[in-house]
């Protein structure tokens, strides 16, 4: 059975947007057919990070005016088998529609096994398709503000019934021993009230990369602790490991 996965943040350059593209490559790495949907209206950028810009011939805007179905807004990601995108629009004045946002989720659980909402800003509109996931994913970095606007976030959801989350703490930086990171980890995991499934390290790789439309070298420590996530999503008993360069 097909799930949906929401990628939020309870503020702006945590690395949402990254998560969704890397977790949605590593999935579809591990043999599962994934589709990544950009909320992010006016401001996109899945197309840049996953190597399609120059590809992308519609996008989510289109089919939200009618003037196109959802299959044709949806375009394969060429740098790894079973990866495939639908873009945001540029125009930031469309509306995100939750019903015919609703709608792409039914439809294209016919045809893909996970299902990415890279989503934009909370707002009504953005939390009906967060409360539709099956497992919400938020991105946080170990700093207070973004700890803080997490918690935020998260203590909301909660309050909606969006209880499936799990923290995915980013940009841990190289510079902390590994008994200092986990502290650390564990004042976030304490403040933000949700479970663990991922770190990830403030890898260049993951800059560059993206950057470039590249996928990550396998052996740098970003690859390895997005695989880690994609397994933990399949289910895999997979123990914390911190892979910083």
């Amino acid at each position: 059975m097909s799930q949906i996965i929401a990628v939020t943040a309870g503020k702006g350059g945590t690395g949402k947007s990254t998560t969704s593209a890397n977790v949605a490559t590593a999935l579809a790495a591990l043999g599962k057919k994934t589709l990544v949907v950009e909320l992010d209206f006016g401001l996109r950028c899945l197309d840049i990070m996953l190597g399609i810009k120059d590809k992308v011939k519609h996008d989510i805007g289109e089919y939200l005016e009618g003037k196109i179905d959802i299959l044709t807004a949806t375009t394969k990601v060429d740098r790894v088998d079973n990866l495939y995108l639908v873009c945001a629009t540029r125009n930031p004045f469309i509306d995100i529609n939750p019903e015919k946002i609703m709608e792409v989720c039914e439809e294209m659980r016919k045809h893909f096994d996970y299902i990415i909402m890279d989503t934009a800003g909370i707002g009504s509109s953005v939390f009906s398709v967060i409360k539709a996931a099956e497992l919400i994913l938020m991105v946080t970095t170990p700093d207070t503000v973004c700890v803080r606007d997490g918690a935020i976030l998260s203590d909301f959801l909660y309050v909606k019934n969006c209880t499936n989350q799990r923290l995915v703490i980013n940009k841990i930086s190289p510079n902390f021993k590994d008994e200092e990171i986990l502290y650390d980890l564990d004042e976030v995991m304490d403040s933000v009230g949700i479970p663990l499934i991922g770190v990830v390290p403030e890898d260049m790789n993951i800059k560059v990369c993206g950057a470039k439309g590249q996928p990550l070298p396998p052996a740098c420590g970003g690859a390895k602790a997005y695989a880690a996530i994609a397994r933990r999503i399949l289910g895999e008993d997979v123990p914390l490991t911190i892979n910083i360069n």
